[in-house]
């Protein structure tokens, strides 16, 4: 693996998507995701520049992330259990997937023993996939405003794990439906929200066309992940 390639070949393409629709390559974060890849593999990333990593398992992050530098920055990007909130609060800068109200009022209570305001995105399960985690956009839509009433957590945007497809144009109309979704989402709040976590490795450039403003990236910049030890 030839991180330091792979990494420039993946800010030439965000830079080239964001080129085709006319935006600024700085208006797109990469997120390196790093589910599965030791602590080794972090510190090598971080010694490339890169400084917000993934995660998608609290326990997994829990080892981990005492191992790394600590100027590092931190999100949860995969499903929480709220028997993981408090250890979440702790360990992350953002929660990525917060998929409904209950835990939501979980992770406001766990913010709240901890005397700190925690940026979540709110997860979308766009097409209602039964196997996919997040909330359908109809409860979301009921639930947004009970959400941001939570003392503790600032709601700053909308996250999406869209279906697998080899073919990244056959899921552009469900990142096209995430900016409706949070345009609609912005209204019911009267305020913005300033982000769109959606695109991963197969599919970012069509995310950032259609306004992603995170992209998670993981196996394009680290290759085929790593079998998890019982993490």
């Amino acid at each position: 693996m030839d991180l330091e390639a792979n990494l420039k070949t993946v800010q030439q393409r965000i830079e080239a998507a964001c080129a085709r629709a006319g935006r600024k390559p700085g208006s797109v974060t990469l997120i390196a995701v790093t589910k599965t890849q030791p602590p080794e593999i972090v510190c090598a990333a971080a010694a490339l520049g890169l400084n917000l990593f993934g995660e998608n398992k609290v326990q997994e992050a829990k080892a981990k992330i005492s191992a790394c530098p600590a100027r590092l920055r931190w999100h949860l990007v995969g499903h929480l259990q709220t028997n993981k909130c408090r250890d979440a609060v702790g360990l992350f800068e953002m929660v990525q997937s917060v998929d409904s109200l209950h835990l939501a009022e979980e992770l406001n209570k766990r913010a709240d023993q901890a005397a700190k305001t925690l940026p979540i995105l709110l997860e979308v399960n766009a097409v209602v996939e039964a196997s996919k985690f997040g909330c359908r956009p109809d409860r979301l839509l009921a639930d947004v405003r009970h959400i941001n009433a939570l003392p503790r957590l600032e709601i700053h945007g909308l996250m999406t794990v869209p279906p697998w497809t080899v073919d990244p144009e056959k899921v552009r109309p469900v990142f096209r439906q995430m900016r409706e979704l949070k345009e609609r989402c912005e209204q019911v709040l009267g305020a913005p929200l300033p982000h769109l976590s959606m695109g991963m490795t197969g599919d970012f450039e069509v995310a950032i066309e259609e306004g992603a403003t995170m992209v998670r990236i993981g196996t394009a910049l680290f290759g085929a992940r790593l079998k998890a030890s019982g993490a």
